[in-house]
């Protein structure tokens, strides 16, 4: 088998690399990536690009046919990759996060791919109410991250045949350690927080509702996609029932794992439209045997070692790199990348 990750190395990618490698130690593994942020590692492992058969450099916007030649399997995880970046960098993010995919999965078909993924997000969901939002109601995107994958999977949906399985994955809010570490994921966030100042600020009331995942049980779910059979489309819900939580819930919890921890709820904030509880029992019927099987309390105390292992406590260098606006905005600064986010090569 020929797996090709698109967007690998960031955040999700880097545990997808090595999942991947571990559950097809004789697969052909490619990443293809424009290594905007392959300098934020905070793990003294290896980089986790060492699993991959190859390694291709460039940016999706220039993806041609011979990329995907020989391959059997797409994952595609390039992204403008959460709502900051979205607002800042709207055009970029419908770019790389839509049109980029859409044209990356009919190369795929085009090149013989039998199976393509998508990863995108329960986040398209937006504003809902308390009842749990399945595959079939109606979205609600807030924000041009949201707009930007709800609009990739219609295009996607367009696209059925026979010759290439698609499966949209709609993930839960990322959480966990990876040798690429963001600290612009709540759960994340609050877990450096409690680490680096013995504080946790909810911004909000604290109210709004979250489903969450580990990035491991994400790269589980899409085994499952690069080999599954039946239907030529899917849009999935891809979490949990229990991972449903509200943000006050997420900082508690942080609280119980790091003693000593205050907590700083904003209960006079407005309130955030951004809240969502999801349905994931079709998950349930589709791939039992692939559910995620990470618990919150694990994922957080896997945080709190990854982070202290790292050094990042001893100092306060290197923070910067975790937060990926912040990444962005300095490349520009320093004429590093331009506002389009290509690298300006001299």
């Amino acid at each position: 088998m020929h797996i090709l990750i698109i967007g690998n190395m960031g955040y999700v990618g880097s545990v997808v690399s090595r999942y991947m490698r571990n559950r097809f130690p004789d697969a052909h593994l490619s990443g293809f990536d424009s290594a905007l942020f392959a300098h934020c590692l905070v793990s003294s492992d290896p980089v986790p690009e060492v699993v991959l058969n190859e390694q291709l450099f460039g940016d999706v916007r220039e993806l041609t046919l011979s990329t995907f030649h020989g391959v059997d399997a797409v994952i595609y995880l390039a992204a403008i990759s959460n709502d900051p970046m979205g607002q800042q960098f709207a055009n970029v993010t419908d770019e790389v996060n839509n049109k980029c995919c859409v044209k990356a999965a009919h190369l795929s078909e085009k090149a013989g791919v039998t199976h393509f993924v998508l990863a995108s997000s329960c986040s398209v969901y937006g504003a809902a109410s308390e009842v749990p939002r399945t595959e079939q109601d109606d979205v609600s995107p807030l924000t041009a991250y949201a707009k930007s994958k709800i609009a990739a999977e219609k295009k996607l949906a367009e696209m059925q045949s026979d010759r290439m399985m698609i499966s949209c994955l709609r993930f839960a809010t990322a959480c966990g350690f990876s040798g690429r570490l963001r600290l612009d994921l709540v759960l994340n966030d609050f877990v450096s927080a409690a680490l680096r100042t013995g504080k946790v600020s909810v911004l909000s009331d604290g109210s709004p509702c979250r489903p969450l995942i580990d990035v491991k049980d994400m790269a589980r779910i899409m085994e499952w996609a690069i080999t599954r059979s039946g239907a030529g489309f899917l849009i999935v819900n891809s979490g949990v029932d229990s991972g449903n939580y509200t943000v006050k819930e997420l900082a508690f919890a942080v609280a119980d794992a790091i003693p000593g921890t205050q907590i700083d709820i904003n209960y006079g904030a407005l309130p955030d439209k951004r809240s969502y509880k999801v349905d994931f029992s079709l998950l349930a019927q589709l791939a039992p045997n692939y559910l995620p099987r990470i618990s919150l309390s694990s994922t957080i105390e896997d945080l709190i070692a990854g982070i202290s292992n790292s050094g990042l406590l001893r100092s306060d260098a290197g923070w910067s790199d975790l937060v990926r606006l912040q990444v962005l905005a300095n490349f520009i600064d320093a004429g590093i990348i331009d506002k389009e986010l290509r690298w300006i090569i001299r």
